[in-house]
């Protein structure tokens, strides 16, 4: 197949592009590199049937090459983390909502045949059901939350309309190797390795006692690669492990000392996809468990040598931060 991976020299994108290059597929690669790397794709980039290109999808025109006749699209560029989507959701709203109906028309104009996109469990907010189905309110806390869902909403509809088949995963708290390493929320492996890297305490938020539904990314790519074969549409499917481990096993298999800096509003106590739909649509279960995956992360601990190293009171800092923007007082 012909596939065009956007938001590829991130995360999750790069180990797609390796998964699809091993399977065979030709790749074109899209990424603006506003907070992807081009390192990352350093296992492929020299690979024949794989190219890249820079583009951003804010910017119809810069995507008409790399679309080209793509048969599938899976599109996971965006702009993440909860502050700064409080203090500039326009920001938000041109990258995940606006962007993602730039590629959406691109994927049209190609005549893709299949569209996969990357949703968010944070849509879900403080999910009154736990284990959480897709049935479950969309109750987004924050305007990052609110523009990945409009961004489904999209895609959603663009099958609906313009018969461009279509499915969403709503993906639950992915870590692996090249995690991203910035931000202070949703970011903890990155925070944490740093930490460790650099001999400082791990800085954890509250008691410690709420759990993630910590799920690897290679799990994650397995998914976006049954959600294109799959004869399914129009339908947004949870991703997760369904094992919700707590901060303090994190901190416990990592090893190290440990500091506690404030809860912040709007932290669910725990995360936990009911992947039932997945199991059945797509024949997808997790495979890699979290102690094996923590093991191998601490096996490439140099990987996050540039990482930021936040303390304490730079995690302090930004929390009040959190809460002044929302008209809050803190303690």
């Amino acid at each position: 197949m012909r596939t065009v991976v956007t938001g590829a020299a991130g995360f999750i994108g790069s180990h797609l592009c390796e998964k699809l290059i091993d399977d065979g597929h030709h790749v074109v690669a899209v990424d603006s590199l506003r907070s992807g790397r081009l390192r990352h794709l350093d296992a492929v980039a020299r690979h024949p049937r794989f190219r890249f290109e820079r583009a951003d999808v804010r910017e119809p025109r810069s995507l008409e090459s790399a679309f080209g006749r793509a048969d599938w699209v899976f599109h996971l560029a965006g702009i993440a983390d909860i502050v700064p989507s409080i203090d500039d959701p326009a920001d938000y709203f041109a990258t995940n909502v606006a962007g993602t109906l730039n590629v959406l028309q691109a994927a049209r104009t190609a005549g893709a045949t299949r569209f996969v996109y990357a949703a968010s469990s944070s849509s879900y907010g403080l999910a009154q059901m736990v284990p959480t189905p897709e049935t479950a309110p969309i109750a987004a806390e924050y305007p990052y939350a609110l523009t990945k869902h409009m961004g489904e909403e999209l895609v959603l509809h663009w099958d609906r309309t313009y018969d461009l088949p279509a499915l969403s995963l709503r993906l639950f708290n992915v870590y692996g190797p090249r995690s991203r390493t910035h931000g202070t929320y949703g970011a903890v492996f990155g925070v944490f390795l740093a930490q460790k890297l650099h001999g400082r305490p791990f800085t954890v938020v509250g008691d410690g006692t709420q759990r993630r539904d910590f799920t690897h990314v290679r799990d994650v790519v397995d998914a976006f690669v049954r959600a294109a074969v799959s004869p399914h549409r129009q339908r947004a499917i949870n991703v997760g492990s369904s094992r919700p481990i707590s901060v303090n096993r994190l901190v416990e298999l990592l090893g190290g000392p440990v500091v506690h800096v404030p809860k912040r509003p709007g932290e669910p106590d725990v995360t936990h996809a009911d992947t039932g739909l997945a199991r059945r649509l797509l024949g997808w279960s997790p495979r890699i468990s979290f102690e094996a995956g923590v093991e191998e992360l601490l096996e490439h601990l140099e990987d996050w040598r540039e990482a930021p190293v936040w303390d304490a009171t730079s995690i302090a800092d930004a929390t009040r931060t959190w809460f002044q923007h929302l008209g809050r007082q803190a303690g």
